[in-house]
């Protein structure tokens, strides 16, 4: 498997180079024979060659089996492209795939919970990713903004297939998250193809809430939930939610995926206020590259990838208990320190 790994901003290149041990460690433990590429997007792609996506870094990416993304500053961008939007709409990765579950010695803020949100990654409210010519809002006057949102059968039909695909290998339930009460047509349009994509699945159990109750229903008890499929605004403000009430976003994988590609992509941002400090933690991104080489191993029907990205999270998990981690999660190492410690516990 060829990975191209991508530092980024901010965090990303401490992050980073905390998780390419790790990386390392369990392809040697799994015989995995991982090819691991670096390069460069963002300010310090800015810097070395004048754009923060250069033109044919594209095409390196879709040769590569995966890309790792650290963070992106996103809204520091103005002239220049986000890359964490140009490869998401470049390789069509519709499904953002962000698991939410506590560990043990991290303080449970409302018991213990396993669940997953997939989230419709190319359309809805997103201005920077839902109309070809470009941007999707417009400044009628200097008082006035009209935002559209796109939404459409083809993206509403793959994703919801994304989540029942994730819930039968998971405790076989889909929640459907929807604000049709009120955006009738887009998000009735949501409801009815998830539904028609519901009937290939009789052994999923599916329920529909509106976004709203489901934000209280994801406090006062998210251990009723599994899979929730959603469209992507809301599936973006969920998925922090669940992250963080399951402990931090540190410990919050993220995976976008398409039908040819994927990329790992941790929760977070890039935290300038701590950067070069030594204390962001590793863990989300470590997680996220746990999904792509699962994701790698079922399209590839290569059980050693999905073993190794087991391996992974359990990893993750003792050295959470152990707090062999960063402060954010009850630990007491750095970051460099706790991407060693969890590479020497999968054998680096």
């Amino acid at each position: 498997m060829r990975l191209l790994v991508l530092p980024g901003d901010g965090i990303g290149p401490e992050i980073t180079a905390a998780a390419l041990p790790v990386l390392r460690a369990v392809s040697n433990r799994f015989h995995l024979g991982l090819q691991i590429e670096e390069d460069v997007v963002g300010h310090e792609s800015l810097r070395r060659r004048g754009a923060s996506v250069r033109p044919d870094l594209i095409e390196a990416v879709r040769k590569a089996d995966g890309l790792v993304l650290g963070p992106t500053a996103a809204f520091e961008y103005k002239d220049e492209i986000n890359p964490s939007m140009f490869f998401r709409k470049s390789l069509d990765l519709f499904a953002n795939i962000r698991p939410s579950r506590t560990y043990p010695g991290v303080k449970q803020r409302v018991g213990a919970f396993d669940l997953v949100v997939v989230r419709e990654n190319t359309e809805g409210f997103y201005a920077d990713r839902n109309m070809e010519s470009g941007g999707s809002e417009m400044l009628v006057t200097k008082d006035m903004v009209i935002s559209l949102r796109r939404i459409t059968r083809v993206c509403c039909a793959r994703i919801a297939r994304a989540g029942f695909e994730l819930a039968q290998r998971r405790r076989k339930h889909v929640t459907l998250v929807h604000k049709a009460n009120v955006l009738k047509l887009g998000d009735g349009l949501f409801l009815e193809e998830c539904r028609n994509v519901a009937r290939d699945f009789p052994g999923v159990s599916v329920d529909e809430v509106i976004v709203d109750a489901m934000m209280a229903h994801a406090v006062r008890n998210p251990q009723r939930f599994d899979v929730i499929v959603t469209t992507n605004m809301f599936g973006d403000i969920l998925s922090d939610l669940t992250a963080e009430l399951a402990g931090s976003l540190g410990l919050a994988g993220s995976l976008n995926a398409g039908d040819h590609h994927a990329m790992a992509q941790a929760t977070h941002g890039t935290a300038p206020d701590i950067a070069g400090k030594n204390v962001a933690n590793p863990f989300s991104l470590v997680l996220s590259i746990a999904l792509l080489l699962a994701w790698h191993g079922r399209r590839k029907k290569l059980k050693d990838f999905e073993t190794a990205a087991a391996a992974i999270e359990s990893a993750v998990e003792a050295a959470v208990a152990a707090h062999e981690a960063t402060a954010d999660v009850g630990g007491k190492l750095g970051t460099r320190e706790a991407g060693g410690a969890l590479a020497k516990r999968l054998g680096g």
